[in-house]
């Protein structure tokens, strides 16, 4: 795989370090300017034009690529010549004026009350009893009750902690029954937790210690944000992440934070037992919370809050999936609707 051009990877690292970009979002960047310059293997990118831009979105759109792929390309595209254009001398930015065409936006699926019941409580099977099953039954608690994106509650630690190093991004506060989150943008929000999740954490907490592998960090200190500053990094990469394991709230069996995938794997595997007929992952239940919140308290800007959606725009697609939702009963339970839909 070839290499971006050097300002390419400038300003990736510029999003990396001042932006604070995941490394999921990088890597995205880092494949559409890919395509871009695959699509213009003889165009040096400081003579890139509207013409050049243009062309490429087309021959993207013959290879395949859906409308909101090629949104995604051009934000991509659009966001490094507006930082690189003033530093190389170009005039404008090539991507400025064009847009992609428009995809039809489809609604988020979601759960019903009475499936998402259904998986969390998961009539007739046994109680969560394993230390795995504790755990996976305190992160679908989490994920259900506070809405929680998955890089989300993969970044939450048992509590506040800077040490060696380290500065927690996100963490519970059980006795307030709040979850502390630093989400999309670097930006943070408190978002209640309920109580079915504070007991299942609980329960959880009382057998996390088998995960511990012997010889692992010690329990990291307990520090609050009105402690003295953090000490500066003084340990390699690897200590890093061994105190950043030590702090997380979800392990591994092998005693590290717990990645993104087992807790898709074991939430459809879940799902599966409980013999729900839905593919069910973890942002269905981020749906799931925001749809049912909003059933209940039609409250858009406390669900906004809730969810950190910068745009209320984008919290109001919950407002169609509830409509939906009302719809449907009407028609099923409404003497005069005699409707087909």
């Amino acid at each position: 795989m070839s290499a971006l051009p050097a300002p390419m990877e400038q300003w990736l690292t510029h999003l990396g370090a001042n932006r604070r970009y995941s490394s999921h979002t990088l890597d995205g960047y880092r494949h559409d300017l890919r395509h871009l310059v695959e699509c213009l293997p003889d165009t040096p990118i400081e003579r890139v034009t509207e013409s050049h831009i243009r062309q490429s979105i087309a021959r993207l759109h013959g290879q395949g690529l859906k409308p909101r792929s090629l949104a995604r390309a051009l934000a991509a595209w659009r966001g490094f010549y507006q930082w690189w254009s003033p530093q190389c001398g170009i005039a404008s930015n090539p991507v400025a004026g064009i847009r992609a065409p428009k995809a039809p936006r489809s609604l988020p699926k979601a759960l019903s009350v009475e499936q998402a019941q259904v998986l969390l409580d998961h009539p007739g099977l046994p109680d969560p009893n394993t230390p795995t099953e504790r755990r996976d039954q305190a992160m679908f608690e989490v994920l259900y009750s506070s809405g929680l994106r998955l890089a989300e509650l993969v970044s939450l630690d048992v509590r506040y902690t800077r040490a060696e190093g380290y500065e927690s991004q996100s963490w519970i506060l059980p006795d307030e029954h709040e979850v502390i989150v630093k989400g999309k943008g670097g930006k943070t929000r408190n978002v209640p937790l309920g109580g079915k999740a504070i007991a299942a954490i609980r329960t959880w907490l009382e057998v996390r210690h088998q995960f511990v592998p012997p010889g692992a960090v010690a329990p990291l200190p307990v520090r609050t944000k009105d402690s003295a500053a953090a000490p500066r990094p003084s340990g390699t990469d690897s200590a890093t992440s061994a105190v950043g394991d030590a702090a997380a709230l979800f392990l591994g069996t092998r005693g590290k934070r717990i990645s993104p995938r087992v807790v898709q794997l074991q939430l459809n595997k879940l799902a599966t037992k409980t013999g729900l007929p839905v593919h069910v992952h973890p942002h269905i239940l981020r749906h799931s919370f925001a749809s049912h919140l909003l059933q209940s308290a039609q409250d858009l800007r406390a669900v906004q809050d809730m969810l950190g959606h910068a745009n209320i725009s984008t919290t109001q697609i919950y407002t169609k999936l509830d409509f939906q939702h009302l719809a449907k009963v009407y028609d099923q339970a409404h003497p005069r609707a005699n409707r087909k839909r």
